[in-house]
């Protein structure tokens, strides 16, 4: 039985270090083992908003901007600018519907990703 001290899949194991960026580039040897993130705080590096299937599109005319679905937003993926709703952030939001659960005035409708191309050519047309 050997240590795993020439392992490559023990090379950054409970060692605390640094990492290099996960991408597609990135041979595997130098993943770190099961994936373990030795930096905190670096959620704002990992753009997770291509997760979901679901996107949340929020209807303007329609919100009262209470700010409920700021509140239960797990990711903190909607955006308030002087204490009004603003927009979404795509880049993090997985698309739970959380939001569209909780609005009392149904502003946020959930569709596919595959309709977001349609909505925008529907409002074109009704131009």
């Amino acid at each position: 039985m050997t240590s795993g001290v020439g392992n490559p899949c023990n090379k950054n194991f409970g060692q605390g270090r640094r990492t290099k960026a996960i991408n597609s580039d990135l041979p595997w040897k130098e993943l770190t083992k099961a994936g373990n993130i030795y930096e905190p705080g670096n959620s704002n590096s990992y753009e997770t908003g291509d997760w979901r299937t679901l996107k949340p599109v929020w209807n303007e005319e329609r919100c009262i901007h209470c700010l409920i679905c700021w509140r239960y937003c797990p990711d903190a993926s909607i955006i308030v600018t002087n204490e009004k709703f603003d927009s979404f952030d795509y880049k993090h939001c997985k698309g739970c519907g959380i939001c569209a659960n909780v609005c009392p005035a149904h502003a946020i409708d959930m569709i596919t990703e595959e309709q977001q191309p349609l909505k925008k050519k529907e409002a074109k047309k009704d131009e």
